[in-house]
């Protein structure tokens, strides 16, 4: 058995991975107008540092997927699309230095330190909304959101849910965390 470095996935794992994506891509066709999948394979295939990013949305509960192109940069945009914020990335505070500031009770990881991690991006308010035009998402949890600086330096950050058939995005000191709220994220391919 080919065992997997620490920034790669098996030959094997890429493969079910591939797989898993293109199903969830054929199912929910409404979030991908226009994109042809072997397109996005393609692009995959060339960029086995991002299948690695991608393995990580979906191992954590992300259930990633195409959700736009970029023609300017020519990038597929794949987003968690999870029902709820994903259930292997709750419970964090906002960013390392909130999680490196708590003094006890300090949860496992921070949103913005384990996003790096994986090699991904918050979501910023506004792709957030777009996530939204797609579905109902966080409809029982929240997601932490990419904070502008001004907001971070007062020691707050923002989330958001779908409550009420609305988005609504809220505010928090960086330090808290809660069971039902985590993160999702952004990758360009």
């Amino acid at each position: 058995m080919q065992k997997a470095s620490k920034k790669e996935i098996t030959p094997k794992q890429c493969e079910e991975l591939i797989e898993v994506l293109k199903t969830r891509f054929n199912k929910n066709t409404k979030r991908h107008s226009g994109i042809e999948w072997a397109k996005v394979q393609e692009k995959l295939e060339a960029n086995p540092e991002k299948i690695w990013s991608l393995h990580q949305m979906e191992e954590t509960g992300g259930e990633p997927d195409v959700v736009d192109f970029n023609k300017k940069t020519n990038e597929y945009i794949f987003c968690d699309c999870c029902e709820e914020s994903p259930k292997g990335r709750r419970s964090f505070c906002y960013d390392p230095e909130a999680l490196e500031a708590r003094k006890e009770h300090k949860p496992k990881n921070s949103a913005v330190g384990m996003a790096a991690e994986m090699g991904i991006e918050l979501l910023t308010e506004a792709q957030y909304r777009e996530l939204q035009k797609l579905g109902k998402f966080d409809t029982k949890t929240s997601s932490w959101l990419k904070t502008p600086a001004d907001i971070r330096k007062l020691v707050g950050a923002i989330f958001g849910d779908f409550r009420f058939n609305t988005v609504f995005v809220y505010h928090n000191g960086v330090q808290s965390y809660y069971g039902g709220r985590g993160f999702r994220g952004l990758l360009k391919v």
